[in-house]
């Protein structure tokens, strides 16, 4: 009760010291400028004074709370892998006229027949 009527009290005289603007409306701005010009003004500002803690803060010790950063669990990147290509069949390239295969054989009017190869090449090729 002390405190809130301390207050009021120091309230009371800051409203009480603080300058009125306003005089009997003259020269307020917006163009007036008729009335006083000059003299001195002055007013008297009082103070209750500071006394200790207020509002702003707690009145126990203050320890800041610690936080753990932030756990992060990184999983391996997965990578594609292509599956490797598919064995080409291998032929040789054989040609009835002449007779004879690829490379032995530079060139072939008659057109390249593929052969499936054996594991071991025809007779008189080698």
């Amino acid at each position: 009760m002390k405190k809130i009527t301390r207050m009021l009290i120091a309230l009371l005289i800051m409203a009480l010291a603080t300058p009125v603007y306003a005089d009997r409306g003259r020269g307020g701005g917006h163009g007036g400028g008729h009335g006083r010009h000059g003299g001195t003004h002055f007013g008297i500002f009082l103070s209750p004074g500071w006394w200790g803690p207020g509002w702003w803060g707690p009145r126990y010790p203050y320890y800041p709370y610690y936080q753990q950063p932030p756990i992060i669990i990184q999983q391996p990147r997965e990578e594609y892998v292509p599956p490797p290509p598919a064995e080409e069949q291998q032929y040789w390239y054989y040609c009835p006229d002449p007779q004879g295969y690829y490379p032995y054989v530079k060139t072939c009017p008659k057109g390249w027949l593929k052969v499936v190869p054996s594991t071991t090449p025809p007779d008189g090729e080698e």
